[in-house]
């Protein structure tokens, strides 16, 4: 089984978050509340099947320019995974439910940023 989600804009960077926490602690968990908000508000009007066996989850990058570190745009990989959760689509987001996870970066879009989310429980490994 497999389910896609396509999540307009961006999220906060690693960076973001980290400045927000300095700066105030609620600052930071408003910002991890409302993010994980939109995505399982997203999922839930979404066709995306509900999970029942582990996952692998691919992630596919898409910002309006090279101008942050992939590793801190692929921060909100928190964001989405707690938001597909929430949202129902997976039972948990721990080692039991989601087996791996991978990121691609695309090339910018700086008109329409986004991050477009593959769900498969079909796993495949390389051995």
């Amino acid at each position: 089984m497999e389910g896609r989600l396509t999540i307009p804009g961006r999220f906060p960077s690693l960076n973001d978050y980290i400045a927000a926490e300095r700066k105030n602690r609620q600052l930071a968990a408003k910002m991890k509340r409302d993010e994980t908000l939109r995505v399982a508000t997203l999922a839930q009007n979404s066709d995306l099947p509900k999970f029942e066996k582990p996952v692998h989850v691919y992630f596919t990058w898409i910002e309006p320019n090279k101008r942050r570190d992939i590793d801190n745009v692929a921060f909100a990989k928190k964001f989405i995974l707690d938001g597909l959760v929430d949202a129902g689509v997976l039972k948990g987001d721990s080692r039991k439910y989601v087996t791996g996870f991978v990121d691609h970066f695309a090339t910018v879009d700086k008109h329409d940023p986004r991050v477009m989310v593959t769900i498969t429980d079909e796993i495949w490994s390389i051995e």
